[in-house]
């Protein structure tokens, strides 16, 4: 992949979770740079805490037919929130932290199908 997509993404990811939150009743993303900070820290979490989440919850994983997924991703959301401060990023509670993480999904999709961001 290029450094110009990668770029590209990131913003897509950013403008994705600001949008997001800004649908969303209980959860609240100061301004566009704190979403950019946001979609940098959620690359992070998604890279290396994920990886190790889904390794250790297999069992319930499976035992669900993947429907803990949702839980794995409302507690990345949760690691992220508790990383940035409350005056910048807050999510009320766990159950819209996993709506957040739907919604960030669809709109990352949808942006990207739009503005014509793939993967080479």
């Amino acid at each position: 992949m290029k450094k110009e997509n990668h770029l590209v993404k990131f913003l897509v990811s950013s403008l994705a979770i600001f949008l997001s939150a800004m649908l969303l009743p209980k959860v609240d993303v100061a301004n566009v740079w704190v979403a950019m900070l946001l979609a940098a820290i959620l690359a992070l979490l998604n890279r290396f805490v994920k990886p190790l989440l889904l390794i250790l919850t297999i069992p319930a994983t499976i035992f669900s037919l993947g429907l803990f997924l949702f839980v794995i991703n409302g507690i990345i959301i949760f690691i992220a929130d508790w990383l940035v401060p409350d005056q910048y990023f807050q999510v009320g509670n766990f159950f819209m932290g996993i709506i957040f993480s739907l919604v960030i999904s669809f709109t990352t999709a949808i942006l990207e199908t739009v503005l014509g961001v793939k993967e080479r």
